[in-house]
């Protein structure tokens, strides 16, 4: 069990502002892969799912042991190739339970299954998921909620023509040899952004962290992804994305103290000189205000 002086006992609200150059920080598969976009504004999106993805895959990275395990409750739900039904068997064969419980002794069996899960997963633990499928776990509400990011100015997404001079069938090679007299290569695009820099919002209730077992441990884990995720997610694809700023709000109470996007307003980002694009973090001014902040609200200044 988690012990009591462990759990969150306030709320935080948090601004993250991270960067990319010359990258496609979240592509829209519905738009063949391109940068995904606000129609109206030209703004850019990445979305919450995209920086959660990051997290799990940091988390899975530092919290191992050995020979390649998950360390102790820090197991992740969501990978790649992961059977959930399966994950879910797991806390029915630990707990030993039966799938096939019935009436109050089934409600009872998908409430210690779901305790097992948020001990065991720390996804489930912060971000909450939807288990009620076939091997019932039920549903869980994380603590810790993404907004999609948008950037801070429109962004211009372009189109890169590439070559692969390799084939990937010889009847393709003998196709193009028999048409061109050599091999001439396979032509493909890349989307990229040249550079831009967004802002996401974050937010975290120490009720529902009382729910999950989210502890000042898992916490503490969280900012430090949020500071190093993209080091250790490098990919030609995605450029070079960087971690640029992390301010978090800390409020006394649980409840509490302000409302959040009040707090939000006081972090201001603004381009240093408007006559000519932003290729780096530093041609933006980044300002918050601390001045006559509200009673029981206390700034973190993370990254």
């Amino acid at each position: 069990m988690t012990e009591k002086s462990q759990l969150l006992d306030r709320r935080y609200d948090f601004v993250f502002l991270f960067d990319v150059t010359n990258g496609n920080p979240n592509g829209d598969p519905d738009a063949g892969n391109a940068p995904r976009i606000d129609p109206e504004t030209g703004h850019g999106f990445v979305s919450d799912v995209c920086l959660k993805r990051k997290i799990r895959d940091f988390v899975t990275m530092v919290k191992r042991e050995s020979d390649g395990r998950p360390a102790p409750s820090h197991d992740i739900y969501v990978k790649h190739g992961a059977v959930l039904n399966t994950q879910h068997q797991r806390a029915y064969d630990a707990e030993g339970l039966k799938a096939d419980a019935k009436g109050a002794e089934k409600a009872g069996q998908v409430s210690k299954a779901r305790a097992w899960m948020c001990q065991t997963f720390f996804d489930i633990r912060a971000f909450g998921a939807v288990m009620t499928t076939d091997v019932n776990c039920g549903q869980v509400r994380g603590p810790v909620q993404l907004a999609f990011a948008r950037s801070v100015d429109p962004i211009t997404p372009l189109e890169q023509s590439l070559v692969r001079k390799a084939v990937t069938t010889q009847r393709e090679a003998d196709g193009q040899i028999e048409k061109h007299g050599q091999i001439t290569g396979t032509m493909g695009r890349k989307e990229l952004v040249p550079y831009a820099l967004y802002v996401a919002h974050g937010f975290i209730s120490p009720y529902f962290a009382a729910d999950t077992g989210f502890t000042q441990a898992d916490l503490a884990l969280l900012w430090q992804a949020l500071q190093m995720m993209f080091e250790h997610d490098r990919s030609a694809t995605r450029g070079e994305m960087s971690a640029c700023r992390l301010i978090a709000f800390e409020h006394e109470s649980m409840l509490g103290n302000a409302p959040a996007h009040r707090l939000f307003e006081r972090v201001a980002v603004s381009r240093k000189d408007e006559t000519r694009p932003a290729r780096k973090f530093t041609d933006y001014e980044v300002t918050l205000d601390e001045a006559d902040l509200p009673a029981g609200v206390k700034v973190l200044k993370l990254l």
